[in-house]
């Protein structure tokens, strides 16, 4: 009788079916298209809200992919994001290989990506909120770090650490001092901005989170402008229980109440010191 049971079950899923599902799957690994902008992609979408059984086929089409579901709505589209033994993994290493060549500047990709997280969503109501929106900006998040690299200092001072370990020493610590040593733009003869500068590795990890459909590039000023999407608050969501930005908390960068690795403001009338150019605060789209 199970026997039967499931035999129907499986001739109730149809070829057409399972097409449809590999198609809204396809959909979501298109990073800036959005269902409101693609007739197809939306009806897929609401087929998915409606249809149970459609949406657990187009779960099971994404898990044999490798992919992790981390929403599907209107405003996200199918959101996925890619398991670490994924043939879609996008690794911050390769990345980071393409993007420079130094291993120094590899952390400081790692470091502008972690600072450009914490900054567009800094509180965890905003990562809770589905319609709030980030802003941030080139110069921002490289003031953002350049402060944290002060008082990070300055407690290493407090604290008798030593304050300048070889500039290739691996982690965060090692990262912010070569951080901090960095020009923040320097110039080729023709005025652009230097790659290698703290602003330049910062524009191309910003231009990286924009193909990626986490970011909009909205200006060219303060060095580039950009909100946050959908897709990138369900990534940060996804990320920020994570070892890369627990150490970067519990650096000090990002004040927490409790020693968890959420995003919080600072307490009720501690200083944060933030640069003037951060770019804070942030606020919802009217």
């Amino acid at each position: 009788m199970e026997t039967a049971e499931r035999e129907s079950a499986a001739t109730a899923v149809s070829a057409a079916d399972v097409a449809d599902a590999a198609r809204l799957v396809g959909f979501g690994l298109q990073p800036k298209l959005v269902p409101a902008r693609d007739a197809e992609y939306g009806e897929l979408i609401r087929r998915h809200r409606e249809d149970p059984a459609f949406a657990r086929l187009a779960g099971a089409v994404a898990t044999g992919l490798g992919l992790i579901v981390l929403e599907v709505s209107p405003r996200a589209g199918m959101a996925v994001a890619a398991a670490e033994d994924s043939v879609f993994a996008v690794r911050m290493g390769d990345y980071a290989r393409r993007a420079a060549s130094d291993a120094g500047d590899r952390f400081l990709h790692g470091l502008a990506h972690l600072a450009a997280a914490a900054l567009a969503f800094p509180r965890p109501e905003d990562l809770a909120d589905d319609g709030y929106i980030g802003r941030i900006t080139v110069q921002g998040v490289d003031a953002f770090v350049r402060q944290a690299c002060r008082r990070l200092e300055e407690r290493a001072e407090l604290e008798g650490e030593n304050t300048d370990p070889a500039s290739d020493a691996p982690g965060l610590e090692a990262a912010w001092r070569v951080w901090a040593r960095r020009s923040a733009t320097g110039a080729t003869k023709d005025a652009r901005r230097l790659a290698s500068s703290t602003t330049g590795i910062t524009g191309k990890a910003l231009a990286f989170l924009v193909d990626s459909g986490f970011l909009q590039r909205t200006g060219d000023e303060a060095g580039g402008t950009y909100r946050t999407t959908a897709r990138y608050q369900l990534q940060v969501r996804d990320m920020a229980g994570g070892a890369a930005m627990a150490e970067l908390l519990d650096l000090g960068v990002v004040p927490v109440a409790d020693g968890t690795p959420s995003l919080v403001p600072a307490a009720e009338g501690e200083d944060a010191d933030l640069a003037a150019d951060a770019g804070l605060p942030f606020h919802a789209a009217p």
